[in-house]
């Protein structure tokens, strides 16, 4: 009977796949604010409580423009954005004109080797709504990904890991996963679905036309 009723919790919150149904999927969500993301992702935007992948192809093609809408929205609900190991310094007047409310946007200094291990303790928190880590020197492995994916989880906050285009033939435990990449045809950067648990990702570029890069 005990292990009934500890089944209840996880039946109510459909985390648990029955086999003959379709596996379930965060119905949480944050609108990205580009239309065309929007649509092609279930529920309508970014998971609450999930691992995001972005592959870059170089920097600066966007990347930060593709999450500002809903970092932004994040702040001003005075919920923490954490910063790990980015590669630049912060622009912070260019930040808080994107609308980013700099009492809640964090960061923190991490070695390539700690970033993971840093990234995770903060999604596992609890207590941030959105935490983006930079992993782009060397290989990071499988497992790093899959402790980040469960820390998500736990912790109820959005992970966002940055990784060099290489590892697109690489498998990844992130229910989401997108490219960015330039292209020499555009000015605009090529924004590609490539997975995303709970629906089909499109088979062409999703149009995406940055205003300001950061």
């Amino acid at each position: 009977m005990s292990a009934i009723v500890s089944l209840q919790p996880l039946l109510h919150e459909r985390r648990l796949w029955r086999g003959k149904e379709a596996p379930s999927r965060d119905l949480s969500h944050r609108a990205s604010g580009f239309a065309a993301l929007d649509a092609a992702l279930p529920g309508g935007g970014w998971p609450e409580a999930a691992l995001v992948e972005v592959l870059l192809g170089a920097d600066g093609l966007g990347e930060i423009a593709l999450l500002l809408p809903m970092l932004s929205a994040l702040t001003h609900s005075e919920r923490p954005v954490l910063l790990v190991a980015p590669p630049y310094r912060v622009n912070a007047p260019a930040w808080q004109a994107a609308g980013m409310r700099l009492a809640h946007l964090h960061v923190v200094e991490a070695t390539a080797k700690e970033a993971p291990w840093a990234m995770e303790q903060a999604l596992r928190a609890g207590c941030c709504g959105a935490v983006l880590g930079w992993f782009l020197q060397g290989h990071t492995p499988d497992q790093d990904l899959r402790r980040l994916q469960v820390a998500s989880e736990a912790g109820q906050a959005l992970g966002i890991v940055f990784r060099p285009q290489r590892a697109f033939d690489n498998p990844s435990p992130a229910p989401l996963r997108l490219s960015l990449r330039g292209r020499e045809d555009s000015a605009a950067p090529e924004l590609r679905l490539l997975k995303c648990r709970g629906a089909l990702p499109p088979a062409a570029p999703l149009p995406f036309h940055p205003h300001s890069r950061h």
